[in-house]
């Protein structure tokens, strides 16, 4: 989600001729000469200065931030992102403190597994690297937490480094120019990976570039519903509209419910954890829902996933270790 500093546009892959995944090459390799110039062009002009984009945010920062940004949007990150670099401006800084601090600050961002991760990555960081947030893939990619997506996205965003970076804004993005169809798949799949890999400019630093260009675009033109097609810098080459835009024909697309759920009721236990610096009693978690069974399910949910930390005399608290 930042920005390396602009190179010159490249050309594109040579064509791979591997069977299906050489026909995958071919098609990327033709439409990405077209693709590229004018994406990173409409980027250089309307990128968002986010803070983890600017220099000073370093390697670190841009780890913090994709972390945060998993299923969450900019806005709510925004503040928590600015008060955990000032908290934590290095992973040894986080690997000093208590896991459960981590799912402290971590506040209502969603999803707090991934700040008890984070703090993990930290921690390696610290042990492994002497503080310093690796550049080569295959060693963020051995980190705690990590996975291809945010391996390459540090390595490409940080670092300048080469690497195919799909997130659901690059999918749909590529899925309307190149492929045709409204939506990309439920999951990544393999013939998206290929594709992704073969619209990639030759050139390391264009292509991280690239990265963060078509995901921008994705994010704020060529969005799931509402898309503004008379603002894409690509509409002309753009295969599902010119195609006439047909409807999405795959498998229904997932939503996302929260009201009543298991996880709303995590939310709540765990408010309460974070705003307590004592152990609580189990009373005072019972409190925060009325429906016995499905709170002590995600109760246990959650000590189970190590967010919280049951004592003895029925007291829980946040993970110390």
């Amino acid at each position: 989600m930042t920005a390396p500093t602009k190179p010159p546009h490249s050309t594109p892959l040579p064509h791979d001729r591997t069977g299906v995944a050489g026909e995958d090459t071919a098609i990327g390799s033709a439409r990405g000469a077209d693709l590229h110039a004018p994406v990173i062009d409409w980027f250089d002009e309307h990128a968002r200065d986010l803070p983890w984009r600017r220099p000073e945010a370093g390697a670190w920062g841009v780890m913090v931030s994709e972390f945060m940004l998993q299923q969450t949007p900019v806005n709510r990150v925004l503040p928590v992102y600015e008060q955990w670099l000032a908290r934590w401006p290095r992973p040894a800084d986080l690997a000093a403190e208590a896991p459960g601090e981590a799912v402290r600050a971590w506040g209502r961002l969603g999803y707090p597994r991934r700040a008890l991760r984070l703090h993990g990555a930290a921690v390696a960081i610290t042990e492994r690297h002497g503080g310093d947030v690796p550049s080569d893939h295959a060693q963020l990619l051995a980190l705690p937490g990590i996975g291809e997506y945010t391996a390459a996205a540090v390595a490409s965003f940080a670092y300048g480094r080469r690497h195919a970076v799909l997130d659901t804004n690059v999918r749909r993005v590529f899925a309307r120019a190149v492929t045709g169809v409204q939506y990309p798949p439920n999951a990544t799949t393999a013939a998206e990976r290929r594709l992704a890999r073969a619209l990639l400019p030759e050139d390391e630093a264009t292509a991280a570039r690239w990265a963060a260009a078509s995901m921008e675009l994705g994010a704020l033109v060529c969005t799931a519903k509402n898309e503004t097609c008379h603002r894409c810098p690509i509409a002309a080459q753009c295969a599902w509209r010119l195609g006439g835009k047909p409807e999405h024909d795959g498998p229904p697309r997932r939503g996302q419910t929260y009201a009543g759920t298991d996880r709303q009721v995590r939310g709540k236990l765990l408010a309460v954890l974070r705003e307590a610096h004592a152990p609580v009693p189990r009373a005072a978690l019972d409190a925060v829902w009325h429906e016995p069974v499905q709170r002590a399910r995600a109760l246990d949910g959650l000590v189970a996933d190590g967010l919280v930390e049951p004592l003895a005399g029925g007291l829980y608290r946040l993970p110390q270790s």
